[in-house]
Parts: structure tokens; C-alpha cells; sequence
């Protein structure tokens, strides 16, 4: 699969440099990318791939001879997404030297931005690029929960309850904003029991996850077939310009997300 459009070839930045960049995106994106250990993911299929086949048609109006009916195929074109970010050249040479303490905090940023963005594009939706998010797609009312959350193990069974009860299976996923994470982390019930431990055996053993751009949590059916992420180009670091003293880079993917079951999410939502 080709990666020529990233032009990383005309970075002024060495194997060893390339090879710290790509592991600390990889780090940092392995644990903010929380929507994708939630639904299905395809892909990548490619930078020229550009849309998701909706297997839909509409009419046409009008065809060129009378007598001929037409359809159109309907489909989801992917969205780009980039997040920008610069590294000192003096930071990548002292890395070609053995500096164990690089600077990479503009990577670390940028990797979460785009993660955020996926992560929200995927649970609340992006209007401008045509999709539909989880929780807003979903038919069922968001479970309220309350400030003390010694009570989120009776939310999060309802809600589980209230997926049950629409013939929707387990086991379930629960993906949690950066506040409600700490939260549950934070959490021990009665008697010592961890609260994040409960939450697990409540969603049938399923993942809990952190998710930066989540608004409050979302459970989800991890049944397969509900969320469909179509990936073009993953997560790729490419290179802009540079300068005498600064090598401007970015992350990038391109992606579409769609629901294919309102019915198997719920969100938990403040009061």
C-alpha cells in the first residue's frame, strides 16, 4: 500500500528518527483511540479509497432516452483528518545521538486531538462529514446517572437491562468520557470492592474504556455488526516543510463511521 503522498522521504529526519516518531504515535494512539476497541473496524483500504458503499440506491428524475428508469448508488465518503505538529531538529539529532529524553510533547498532543476527533466523530456524531453518532442514533433515553457514583453500577445495569429487553446481546462495552473514568477508577464501594471491577461483571466481562471526547459514557453491544468504522489511510505521520531550526509534521488518517443498529447503544448522560 503505498504512502508516497506522506512524503517522508524528504524529511530531513534519519531511520532512527522516523522509528522513535512512529513508536511514540503508536504508544500514545493504542490508548486514546477508545472508539475502535468498541466497534467494527475495516480497513485500511488505502489513501484512494474514498467511499463507503451504502448498498442503497435513489432515483433519478430523469435518464437521457424516455423509457429508461434510473438509479443512483448512494454512498458515505470518507472524511481526511489531520492534526499538524513540529519537532525541533536539535531534538531529532540529540535522538541520532542516543538522548534518551526527546521532547515529543507536540506528538503527544496532536495524538490526542485526533484521537478525540475520531473518538467524537464515532459517539456524538459529525454533521459536516455525514455521520451519525452512537449515542445520538440511539432510540432509547439516556440513562441519567447521578453525582456519587457509588450508585454507576445500578446505571450501568439498566442500561444493560434496557438493551436486553430490545433483543439486543452481550457481551457489552462501556465507553467512558475522561471524567467519568477517573471517576470509576477512583471508586471503591462498600467493603473495599473496586468499582470498576462491578462495572466489568455487569457488561458480562466487557471492556471498559477511556474514551477523550465522550461526553459522560456509552454502552454498547459488542455483538458485531452494529458500529462499522471503514478506515482509508490509518493513522500515518507525514511530513509538511521544514525550516532551519523546525520539522513540521502531522498525523492523518481518512475514515467513515455509520450505524447500523441504533437499538444496541444507550447513553449515560448527567443530570
Amino acid at each position: 500500500m503505498s504512502t508516497d503522498h506522506l512524503l517522508r522521504s524528504q524529511a530531513p529526519i534519519s531511520d532512527a528518527g522516523w522509528e522513535l516518531l512512529d513508536q511514540e504515535a503508536i504508544g500514545r494512539l493504542t490508548v486514546a483511540l477508545g472508539a475502535r476497541k468498541l466497534i467494527d473496524f475495516s480497513g485500511p483500504h488505502g489513501w484512494d479509497y474514498s467511499a463507503t458503499n451504502l448498498g442503497r440506491t435513489e432515483g433519478l428524475a430523469q435518464a437521457p432516452v424516455a423509457g429508461v428508469r434510473a438509479h443512483r448508488r448512494r454512498v458515505l465518503p470518507l472524511t481526511e483528518v489531520r492534526a499538524p505538529f513540529s519537532i525541533s531538529r536539535a531534538e531529532l539529532a540529540d535522538n541520532d545521538r542516543g538522548a534518551a529524553d526527546v521532547d515529543l510533547d507536540s506528538l503527544d498532543v496532536a495524538a490526542l486531538e485526533i484521537a478525540t476527533a475520531e473518538n467524537m466523530a464515532v459517539f456524538h456524531g459529525w454533521t459536516a462529514a455525514g455521520i451519525s453518532g452512537i449515542a445520538e442514533s440511539s432510540p432509547h433515553p439516556p440513562v441519567p446517572r447521578v453525582p456519587d457514583f457509588n450508585d454507576y453500577p445500578k446505571r450501568v445495569a439498566k442500561a444493560v437491562a434496557t438493551l436486553r429487553q430490545s433483543g439486543i446481546s452481550g457481551p457489552y462495552g462501556l465507553a467512558l468520557g475522561p471524567d467519568d473514568y477517573t471517576s470509576v477508577m477512583e471508586t471503591t464501594e462498600h467493603g473495599g470492592y473496586p468499582l470498576f471491577d462491578h462495572v466489568r461483571k455487569i457488561l458480562g466481562e466487557g471492556p471498559v474504556v477511556w474514551a477523550p471526547g465522550v461526553s459522560g459514557a456509552v454502552v454498547v453491544s459488542l455483538r458485531g455488526g452494529d458500529f462499522l468504522f471503514e478506515s482509508g489511510q490509518d493513522l500515518s505521520l507525514g511530513y509538511h516543510h521544514h525550516d532551519a531550526e523546525t520539522v513540521h509534521l502531522y498525523l492523518e488518517e481518512s475514515f467513515s463511521f455509520r450505524v447500523a443498529t441504533p437499538e444496541a447503544a444507550i447513553a449515560l448522560a448527567g443530570e
